[in-house]
């Protein structure tokens, strides 16, 4: 029998999903959801790991859990072929992740480069909660717990998913041949590794305020795209622009295809033409920037149409969530109990053990 293929990927609830997160992964998401070829896809909002540096604010948290849901809904998460559930109403994944804490040393868990920036950049260089220190161990644990084969992320979760495999390896090697060694599926698209903040900043982020946002009115997006980082040497039109650091050209490389030009800027067959035109001069940034916006708005109102409509029936996306988390507990279930018993503690279920046990103390009391 083939082994079944398995996706796990999903987001910390800490507020409404960006265009970077839609073009580093959820975009994608929807592609192999729709592609059939897989056999389960598991898709996690991921309250409990949000909390690791949030747990002063859980009400952040709570309230961001329907946001998160709205634009995987939104996005075009179906429902019907993919399960969404809740982090921390999988109390299988916290149990998990507890035996993984025997098999990762402190070291190891320091030299992790993604705990390494994100602890540089929330300021806990010198008081690090413990939770937010091993959540690469409960990652491991969400992915494991389903038996992923295929997790769907970002370049900055390469790290990540490396760890996952050493713990897996160890615990395989320790235990017997139990869990699967999943494997990183990165964006085909380099723009798309890592979208920056339209405000030229490395990486977009809520905390920045440098964000697009999917759920964006086509009026919001409109003062965010006029507001991009573009080339601050390009003062005048005729001046040649440059690509590198260009805002407006990074996100025409993650949204536009060749068919956008023929639709919105008939005077160019393909972005390669629209570039040659920037950098020998005679292009101005109002002109991209309006191919841009109109790409934008092309890919981001379908959206805004779904949320609006899941958003007048919101006990039926918490339905959704509730039917989610029932399937992925019945699958981590199975899951623990193969490891349970390969850890030699599923004590009432081994009955041979008890057998022997009782065989040996009545022998004594002979």
């Amino acid at each position: 029998m083939a082994k079944e293929k398995i996706i796990l990927t999903g987001d910390r609830p800490t507020g409404k999903l960006h265009i970077g997160h839609y073009v580093g992964s959820l975009r994608r998401r929807v592609e192999l959801q729709n592609s059939g070829e897989y056999d389960k896809i598991f898709i996690m909002i991921a309250d409990a790991q949000a909390l690791t540096d949030n747990a002063d604010n859980p009400e952040k948290i709570r309230q961001n859990v329907i946001e998160v849901a709205l634009d995987y809904l939104a996005a075009g998460i179906d429902p019907a072929k993919s399960n969404i559930f809740i982090q921390s109403a999988v109390p299988e994944l916290t149990e998990l992740a507890f035996y993984y804490m025997n098999l990762v040393t402190v070291s190891r868990l320091q030299r992790n480069p993604t705990v390494k920036s994100e602890i540089q950049a929330r300021n806990f260089e010198a008081n690090i909660p413990v939770g937010f220190f091993t959540y690469p161990i409960s990652q491991a644990a969400d992915i494991t717990l389903f038996k992923a084969t295929t997790v769907p992320v970002g370049e900055d979760q390469k790290p990540m998913l490396e760890q996952t495999n050493e713990i897996v390896r160890r615990f395989n090697f320790i235990y017997g041949d139990t869990l699967v060694e999943p494997q990183i599926l990165l964006p085909d698209n380099q723009a798309c590794l890592r979208l920056p903040g339209i405000d030229g900043k490395a990486k977009m982020s809520k905390s920045l305020g440098n964000c697009i946002y999917l759920s964006d009115t086509a009026k919001e997006l409109k003062k965010k795209v006029n507001a991009m980082y573009t080339d601050p040497e390009h003062i005048h039109i005729e001046q040649p622009g440059h690509l590198e650091g260009n805002c407006v050209f990074t996100y025409l490389d993650a949204f536009c295809v060749d068919s956008d030009f023929e639709k919105f800027l008939p005077d160019y067959k393909n972005l390669q033409e629209l570039k040659d035109h920037y950098t020998r001069g005679g292009l101005g940034d109002g002109t991209c920037k309006k191919l841009l916006l109109n790409i934008l708005n092309d890919r981001l109102e379908p959206m805004r149409i779904r949320r609006k409509e899941w958003e007048k029936d919101i006990p039926a996306v918490y339905e959704i969530l509730k039917k989610g988390t029932e399937a992925a507990r019945e699958v981590g279930a199975r899951t623990l109990a193969e490891v349970r018993h390969a850890m030699r503690i599923d004590y009432f279920d081994d009955k041979e053990l008890i057998a022997e046990q009782a065989k040996r103390f009545a022998e004594a009391n002979k």
